[in-house]
């Protein structure tokens, strides 16, 4: 019996030692070695932005990078519905910086930047004027994507542009989880990007 508890004890060790390793994993970002000329840069809470973003690398054979909060966003966190809630006090502040988890990328290899984000509220998440004021965008061509159930892109790219200072700013479109590769390759050759 002692042998069988000991060997439970180990077992139940180790799978918590792999769930920490996995879960530490997923929150991890790497800079991605630059192939393209294009990089995509998104953050996405609920997966939607995620795959917009993914569709839109596939259509340009860009390279990609995922924005990852440092603290991630739980359920509860993203409740609109809930005054009290994390991002309904980070978007009542227009002050507020959530920290991003990992390296940023140095932006040199690329000329044309992607940047997509739900809108929440109405506005960029806080972490996108995060990211907009650690990023060198001089001499860059930025093209701003977006998600929303409902909501039109509002000021949110206007304070993007002015929180970054610099590069030249393309007129963002809102898109669907469904949007299609070839909508988004439509999109962007219509703002003269192409792979």
């Amino acid at each position: 019996m002692k042998k069988l508890l000991s060997i439970l004890v180990v077992l139940m060790m180790t799978l918590s030692l792999l769930t920490c390793a996995m879960a530490e994993e997923e929150t991890e970002t790497t800079v991605p070695e630059p192939t393209s000329h294009i990089l995509i840069i998104y953050f996405s809470a609920t997966g939607t932005t995620k795959t917009v973003a993914e569709n839109l690398q596939t259509a340009l054979n860009a390279d990609i990078y995922e924005i990852v909060p440092e603290q991630p966003y739980t359920d509860a966190d993203l409740n609109y519905n809930d005054r009290n809630s994390r991002t309904t006090h980070e978007q009542d502040d227009r002050t507020v910086r959530p920290a991003i988890a990992g390296e940023l990328p140095d932006l040199t290899p690329w000329d044309t930047i992607f940047i997509g984000y739900p809108i929440w509220w109405g506005e960029e998440p806080r972490i996108m004027d995060t990211l907009v004021e650690n990023l060198d965008l001089t001499d860059k061509t930025i093209a701003v994507f977006f998600t929303s159930g409902g909501s039109g892109l509002g000021n949110s790219m206007k304070h993007l542009e002015q929180n970054a200072g610099a590069g030249t700013w393309l007129q963002g479109k809102r898109f669907y989880t469904g949007t299609s590769v070839q909508e988004l390759a439509n999109w962007a050759k219509g703002l003269g990007i192409e792979p």
